[in-house]
């Protein structure tokens, strides 16, 4: 990245903003609690449920494949209702499925109110940026660091919450993130008016033409890769620290601090000192021998292994979405439905298998294959380098200036 650092650029505005902004920011970190919202009470789900580890991890599974599909719909949506009311269908989308959440009886119906959910959350997180930046007093740097910073505490907190809640009954995270969300519903009905809708209404098909973009479709594949490493942590690790919700919870919320702040304070800096490709390439070798130490490490040395993972799953998070952004000339909201519809798949894909990997194998090989994946995404981004570098530069001035820079972030 060239220029100021976005970070010092929207520090002295970041606190002047419209209520309306609020509001929205507000219920993006609501929004973005409900990804690691049930990790610490995994376990509990299943115990409670009567079901096995890999029926559990379905709750990611059908979240994050409704999710990824979503990603097709909810710019075709946007386009043609409005930044608000798209924001609103999300909400109520959430609060209806995560109150239904609280009520399943059987693992098959959670797993489908989940999916609901996952709905709910994709036209919610896919427009909150583009209308938090037009909403947003001191510019877009401002707003995106708003974004960035709600997106990393919703990470961190999802898990705490999870945990206080979860501790009494694994049914009370879901009543808790339905009754946040009516309260974000609320103030967004409110505080924000209606923003200016595109001139060009997005077709459904949008998002996959921009795939035929051989720099997006190669950020796509290693960011796939990546999410399987990233996903496998989120998803996978609760059953092998088998921790009671308030420690669990705990170790995740660390784990969520360290994300909120490689992603929105290191990462730009690193960045500028050493190009996004050196970084996500470091960082993703780095996260391969931080999973095979995590796999085969004992108790304390697994904490410690998935905690420290935020820090380069926070830098990858943005490195990413700033790669898919501004490797195409297709408008951003467009490139990154498609980068999202890729990469979602594997976040879909690694809840359900690693289980599946551990009753096959044994309990360190999950992590071996999670670990070989973000191997392979380090090395498709160093295969594409050349075509990776000169788009990007080319792009830069547009990538740094317009606004939108992380819409669909996570």
């Amino acid at each position: 990245m060239q220029g100021e650092d976005p970070f010092e650029q929207g520090t002295a505005s970041i606190l002047r903003q419209p209520k309306a902004v609020w509001a929205t920011a507000g219920a993006s970190v609501v929004a973005f609690m409900g990804i690691g919202l049930v990790d610490p009470i995994l376990p509990s789900i299943a115990k409670g449920l009567e079901a096995t580890p890999s029926q559990v991890s379905l709750l990611f599974t059908s979240y994050f494949l409704i999710t990824a599909v979503a990603m097709l719909v909810t710019g075709f949506v946007s386009s043609r209702i409005g930044g608000r009311k798209t924001l609103l269908a999300g909400l109520a989308l959430v609060v209806v499925f995560a109150a239904l959440s609280g009520t399943s009886s059987s693992v098959a119906e959670l797993v489908g109110f989940r999916a609901g959910w996952g709905l709910g959350n994709a036209l919610f997180v896919s427009t909150a940026l583009a209308v938090i930046v037009g909403a947003a007093a001191g510019g877009s740097s401002a707003a995106i660091l708003l974004y960035e910073s709600a997106l990393g505490l919703g990470m961190a907190c999802g898990p705490l919450l999870g945990a206080l809640l979860g501790d009494a009954s694994w049914r009370y995270p879901f009543f808790g993130t339905a009754a946040l969300m009516a309260i974000g519903f609320v103030c967004i009905t409110a505080f924000l008016k209606e923003q200016p809708r595109p001139a060009r209404k997005t077709s459904l098909l949008d998002p996959l033409k921009a795939l035929g973009h051989r720099g997006l479709a190669s950020v796509a594949t290693s960011a796939f890769f990546y999410n399987y490493a990233f996903f496998t942590i989120l998803a996978f690790t609760p059953f092998v620290l088998n921790m009671s919700p308030y420690k669990s919870g705990a170790v995740f919320f660390a784990w969520g601090l360290l994300l909120a702040v490689f992603s929105v304070l290191v990462a730009p800096r690193l960045q500028k000192r050493f190009g996004s490709l050196k970084v996500v390439g470091g960082s993703l070798v780095l996260l391969a021998a931080d999973l095979v130490i995590l796999g085969y490490g004992n108790h304390t040395t697994a904490i410690v292994c998935t905690i420290v993972s935020g820090a380069f799953i926070g830098m990858n998070n943005t490195v990413y979405t700033e790669l898919a952004l501004g490797v195409s000339d297709a408008p951003r909201p467009v490139a990154s439905a498609g980068y999202n519809f890729v990469r979602w798949f594997a976040a879909a894909a690694a809840p359900y298998l690693a289980p599946k990997i551990e009753e096959w194998s044994n309990l360190h090989i999950p992590f071996v294959v999670a670990a070989a994946a973000a191997v392979v995404g380090a090395l498709v981004v160093w295969v594409r380098r050349s075509a990776l570098t000169h788009e990007a530069e080319e792009l830069e001035p547009k990538h740094a200036t317009e606004d939108g820079v992380t819409v669909f972030a996570n």
